[in-house]
């Protein structure tokens, strides 16, 4: 509804605009001596002016010149808060605190007192209106530039993009601007509104558009002189003015649906909603790219209905993004390629309390899932979240989904994060560290209600986790990711089979990863076993295994030559059993 609303509005006032004047032209600037000043008539549906001029037809007339020059008023508003918002991101953290604390104390004085100070001092007509409020508007403006660029100022990217050694002026226009453009829009679509309003009330002083021009302030000026006389020649430009601002407002808030995710669907190429039967998940050499860091290279694999893998490796080494990137959830400026063929998928983040709202209660959260997704009513909505709630095992859900996120406990709000993924009946379940800084306790009944709602849906399960311990708990089979890569896809039996048995993985890394797990055996008089060296940088481009710095059997070749991935494991140097048997020949 809201998309038809916006769109009838985007409608309306481009016929205003556009037809108006060419409608309405000729009788607007007709004058009818036998009718002046008349009331309203079959003739004149909203009376005439002291000239005899059709009062309709001079409003409709106007609509070109008023909604052009509120449009002028934003884009001023715009252009002018985007370069004072961004300046302290280019002049670096003193000229930008003095130019925060400028933006701060004007922000404090009304915007139409500045206004309608700059309106004395620019002089009286259109133009000059225009940019009075334009310029008073900036600072609302800039305050919202700067305080979404603080938002994100501080993400991974903008640290590697700095590292690069890119300027802080194409860092401002090529990393911090693209990423906070969604809201800037909304809060510019709003603004427009609100422009409308104030230019219209700058000519009903006197202040704005002069004779001979007319715009609807002025309209409504000569109407109100008039309004015990004949009401509807005052009661038709402000009626205008109420309808256009509706319009803008309505397309904001239908901006601020579409931009702010809401509504949006975001899909990589190849990626299909809906697929075949066949696999839940089938990823082909899938690549993500930060400019020229590349932090996951060309991965592939497939997941089977019903099938739990998990995805385990070092910080840095691409899981998560991975996870991110099948999850259509990567954001600009990264760049997605590779074919993604995903089923109905669910999103369990690793912490809940930044994926919960706190200002709705869980109810409306999880609702909101099946009445974007499913076309649910809002009341079946409540009642399946209800439903989905006990499925998780929440006692007493009908009280639960009444409550805010902060009055749960850790291990419920993870479970309310799981039920909001079951409101859409997914085939696939993707899970980041999903019982990260959860008890032990806690822990395992997250793991074993993943297993349960694995079983029971039929849905695949797919856990990113640096924990292997917990990993080993659900899944059956385990992709081991370094520097963005796939090294090795192994069976659970055989990551924690014996090493010494032949039947242990084959990838040095992924032996070096169970090497660091400490059990309740190990020696505490002894240092933790630790991985010597660190990952390659996303940004290294040089040729030859990536692990080969940091393994003990790297030769030569592991140094010059990239080892392909063939399905098991990747590595010029596997332990295989035929190795062991030899070694222990020996």
């Amino acid at each position: 509804m809201l998309r038809i609303a916006a769109l009838l509005s985007l409608l309306f006032l481009l016929f205003l605009t556009g037809l108006g004047p060419i409608i309405w032209g000729d009788d607007a600037l007709a004058i009818d001596t036998a009718a002046l000043a008349q009331g309203a008539s079959a003739a004149h549906p909203m009376g005439t002016d002291g000239l005899g001029r059709d009062v309709l037809a001079r409003i409709m007339v106007a609509s070109r010149l008023t909604v052009g020059l509120a449009l002028l008023t934003t884009a001023i508003a715009v252009a002018g808060g985007l370069v004072l918002g961004g300046l302290p991101a280019v002049l670096g953290p003193r000229a930008g605190r003095l130019i925060n604390g400028f933006v701060g104390l004007v922000v404090a004085f009304p915007g139409l007192l500045i206004a309608l100070v700059l309106a004395v001092v620019f002089g009286s007509g259109g133009t000059a209106a225009a940019l009075a409020i334009g310029v008073a508007s900036i600072p609302s403006f800039a305050r919202l530039t700067q305080t979404l660029a603080a938002s994100v100022a501080g993400r991974d990217f903008i640290a590697a993009a700095r590292v690069l050694g890119v300027g802080r002026v194409r860092m401002l226009y090529r990393h911090i601007l693209p990423n906070i453009a969604e809201p800037l829009v909304v809060q510019a679509t709003l603004g427009a509104g609100g422009a409308l309003l104030a230019f219209a009330a700058l000519s009903f002083l006197g202040l704005g558009v002069q004779s001979p021009g007319y715009d609807w302030g002025v309209l409504l000026n000569e109407g109100l002189n008039r309004v015990y006389i004949n009401p509807a020649a005052a009661l038709g430009p402000g009626l205008a003015v109420v309808l256009a601002g509706l319009a803008f407002n309505v397309m904001g808030e239908y901006a601020a649906q579409a931009f702010g995710g809401r509504s949006r669907v975001i899909r990589t190429r190849g990626r299909s909603s809906r697929p075949a039967p066949g696999p839940a998940l089938r990823v082909r050499d899938l690549t993500v790219r930060y400019g020229d860091a590349v932090p996951v290279k060309g991965v592939s694999f497939e997941v089977v209905p019903g099938e739990r893998v998990g995805i385990v490796g070092e910080s840095g080494s691409g899981k998560s993004l991975t996870a991110l990137a099948v999850s259509g959830l990567v954001e600009p400026p990264g760049q997605v390629s590779g074919d993604i063929e995903a089923a109905e998928t669910a999103m369990v983040f690793q912490d809940p309390m930044t994926s919960l709202n706190p200002a709705l209660r869980i109810a409306t959260q999880l609702a909101e899932v099946a009445t974007t997704h499913e076309g649910m009513s809002r009341r079946a909505a409540r009642s399946l979240a209800v439903t989905r709630l006990t499925d998780v095992h929440i006692a007493q859900a009908a009280r639960v989904v009444r409550q805010y996120p902060h009055e749960l406990s850790g291990g419920m709000r993870q479970r309310a994060m799981i039920a909001m993924g079951l409101m859409g009946t997914p085939r696939l379940i993707i899970a980041d560290e999903p019982t990260t800084a959860l008890d032990v306790t806690v822990q395992k009944q997250i793991l074993d209600l993943l297993r349960e709602v694995s079983t029971t849906t039929g849905a695949a399960i797919v856990l990113v986790s640096h924990d292997l311990a917990v990993v080993g708990q659900l899944c059956s089979r385990v992709l081991v990711m370094y520097a963005g890569v796939i090294v090795e896809d192994l069976p659970v039996s055989r990551l924690t089979a014996e090493p010494d048995a032949g039947d242990g993985p084959a990838h040095p890394y992924t032996r070096a990863l169970l090497a660091a797990v400490p059990d309740l055996t190990a020696d505490r008089s002894r240092p933790l076993a630790t991985i010597p060296g660190r990952m390659p940088s996303p940004l290294d481009v040089t040729g030859g295994c990536p692990f080969a710095p940091r393994c003990p059997r790297a030769d030569s070749r592991c140094h010059a030559e990239t080892p392909a991935f063939d399905g098991a494991v990747a590595c010029w140097h596997p332990h295989t059993t035929e190795h062991v048997l030899k070694e222990e020949s020996r």
